[in-house]
């Protein structure tokens, strides 16, 4: 009879006054992922006027949309207790099949959206089959798909991207002009798991399996295929994703989707799911995307520097996590599957619940409606800028922000620098961004030319300037280009280098990232000059992805492969500098090293003798010229459609000039 007592006093309410603190206190630990974003949305409409606005939440929708469908397919694997790291690879494999079928192999578009969806698959069974039949770990038979999957889209596309179909294009545009359809996909895909996980045998199967796996077994279930079809599931959502991802850069990138394996399975966890398994649902996984989405749309919003907001997303993903976990201990919901199947208590909870999701959706639209006005209208007058760098992880483009940044501080102007870490659908979104947050003018280094044409042509929409730099952009209208000539500047490589060898040798090119408009250039540039001198030899090209360590580790290589090189080529000074370490005592003596771009180190080795030659491209001057020009444009004053900054070749005769 206490015991009674005492649990009506605790669950019934201590008093009337206690009741609604309470309810919202389980309200909150209930959805741990709900309350992050809810508390994301109203930090950042505080923050930035430019937020709340219509276009800047369908910017969110799209910019969640891929990572969503990626992670819904994900959800299935890790509810089993598996892991999916090659859904990235698999995307942009996926779309690399249906835009080079459609395109170079005249398939009918139609199969070739079929041929796509069934890679996905294929690439899933080929997972399935390794982890139930091969007893492989499902960490490693993924990443051997991943590795597999990125190489496959290379493979198809030569490195380079393919234009995708325009009827397929479609899906990333808009219903209307303004409802996006990626977004309409997005919430379809999440439809469809929420169906399977809560309605099916194999949803049902997932948690048991994620549960207890031997259980499961000694239980009938036919574990082996289900983990099949599951893995299978995964390559299916992976594939609309990179369609959908294709769709909105308007062509296949074979580099594309990068890295979104792991914010795909973010996204599942910080829904709320468990990498032990047994736990999950697709409104969590809903939720965990959007918050990522929300977290980097605001911090380009608010000018964060591009180095903090790895900082932040990270910090904020673990208070997220931490969150959820702070719910389990406090044991605010149950397992799903756990609670009775009583008819009164079930109608209950199902009631309950109801209520919970009504108050929690008022919750959010008073807390949305207050926000939007107390901070209504844009974030501040005067001259914006944005700026979308290519990669901040090259000196290049470090040196390149630094002379737009003192530009931007000489003339007074607000200058706000992303990174797109070498990813299209990432600079996209930033640019999107951008033209919401009422940018005067738009700064764009693109990761690739017609990837970034169809966020350009969204800038153009809503009359404001872009500026190129560096490289152009196709298919979409820029004030102006301001930039070196990268293929005339890998001929004047090809001059120095074969001069020097007097006109015979064997050489060795080190190639960068694979896809990239800069790699192309100066790779078309330098094997238009080579040319000219019959009697060198290129004996291996080779990808090190701008990057000193690769570039080392390639160059090593290659002399173990190739006997008698006496001469390099890399597209950057990084890779020059990885090969001028392996060569050792030879660089600078017997086998001239020549790179490109003149950063500080590779003036320095210029100097000292190791690298014999670098093309000097002034990316101070650059970013410089690139701000000047779109302080003008954003003031509507006329500027020049093309902007020169001389190239020039640094060697040890001339390099105090530049040094």
């Amino acid at each position: 009879m206490a015991t009674d007592t005492l649990k009506n006093t605790t669950d019934g309410g201590s008093g009337r006054g206690g009741g609604g603190a309470r309810a919202v206190r389980r309200l909150l630990l209930d959805n741990g992922a709900l309350s992050a974003l809810v508390v994301l949305v109203v930090a950042m409409s505080l923050l930035s006027g430019d937020f709340l606005t219509t276009q800047n939440l369908l910017n969110v929708g799209v910019q969640a949309a891929v990572t969503a469908i990626l992670a819904f397919g994900v959800t299935f694997v890790i509810v089993t207790a598996g892991i999916d790291l090659s859904v990235g690879s698999v995307a942009a494999l996926s779309a690399t099949v249906l835009a080079w079928s459609a395109t170079s192999e005249g398939v009918p578009v139609w199969l070739a959206v079929v041929l796509a969806v069934g890679t996905g698959i294929a690439c899933g069974l080929v997972n399935g089959a390794l982890v139930s039949y091969g007893k492989l770990p499902p960490f490693i038979a993924t990443l051997a798909m991943l590795s597999v999957g990125r190489g496959l889209s290379l493979v198809i596309s030569q490195g380079s991207p393919i234009a995708f179909p325009g009827s397929v294009s479609r899906i990333g545009d808009t219903l209307g002009g303004w409802l996006p359809v990626p977004v309409l996909v997005m919430v379809a895909m999440g439809l469809i798991t929420a169906l399977i996980l809560a309605r099916t045998y194999l949803g049902r199967s997932m948690y048991a399996i994620g549960g207890n796996e031997e259980a499961a077994r000694l239980s009938g279930l036919r574990v082996k295929r289900q983990k099949v079809a599951v893995y299978a599931l995964s390559g299916l959502f992976a594939a609309v994703a990179g369609i959908v991802l294709a769709s909105r850069l308007s062509s296949a990138q074979p580099q594309a989707a990068q890295g979104y394996e792991l914010d795909a399975i973010a996204a599942v966890v910080i829904g709320g799911a468990s990498l032990s398994g047994g736990v999950g649902k697709a409104s969590g996984t809903l939720i965990g995307a959007l918050i990522l989405a929300v977290l980097r749309n605001g911090l380009n919003l608010l000018s964060v520097s591009a180095f903090w907001q790895q900082v932040v997303i990270g910090v904020v993903i673990a208070l997220a996590v931490l969150l959820d976990t702070a719910r389990s201990r406090a044991g605010a919901s149950a397992a799903p599957g756990a609670s009775g199947s009583g008819g009164a208590g079930g109608s209950g909870r199902k009631g309950a619940r109801a209520l919970k999701y009504t108050v929690a959706a008022v919750l959010v639209a008073a807390v949305i409606g207050g926000v939007s006005f107390w901070n209504n209208g844009s974030s501040g007058g005067g001259t914006k800028l944005g700026l979308s760098l290519s990669t901040l992880n090259n000196p290049f483009f470090v040196q390149l922000k630094a002379g737009a940044e003192a530009e931007a501080k000489a003339k007074g102007v607000e200058l706000t620098v992303t990174d797109a870490q070498n990813d299209a659908s990432q600079q996209a979104n930033q640019i999107q961004n951008f033209t919401s947050g009422a940018m005067s003018s738009v700064i764009v280094n693109p990761v690739d030319s017609d990837a970034a044409g169809p966020s350009v042509r969204a800038a153009n929409k809503a009359g404001i300037p872009v500026i190129a730099a560096d490289r152009g952009v196709n298919k979409a209208d820029i004030d102006t280009l301001v930039a070196s000539d990268n293929v005339a500047g890998g001929r004047q490589a090809a001059k120095t280098l074969a001069e020097k060898l007097g006109g015979e040798g064997r050489i060795v090119v080190l190639q960068g990232t694979a896809g990239t408009s800069a790699s192309r250039e100066r790779g078309q540039g330098f094997a238009e000059g080579i040319k000219a001198y019959p009697g060198i030899k290129v004996v291996a090209r080779q990808p090190a992805d701008f990057d000193r360590t690769k570039g080392l580790d390639v160059m090593t290589n290659m002399l173990q492969a190739h006997s008698g090189v006496n001469g390099v080529f890399a597209e950057n000074d990084e890779m020059a500098l990885g090969a001028v370490k392996a060569l050792g005592s030879k660089a600078g003596t017997s086998v001239p090293v020549v790179g490109f771009d003149g950063t500080p180190d590779g003036l320095k080795a210029v100097k000292a003798g190791t690298l014999y030659a670098s093309v000097a491209q002034q990316p101070a001057e650059l970013g410089r010229l690139a701000v000047l020009n779109a302080i003008k444009a954003a003031r509507g004053d006329e500027v020049a459609p093309t902007v020169k900054v001389p190239v020039k070749v640094v060697t040890a005769e001339n390099v105090a000039d530049f040094s």
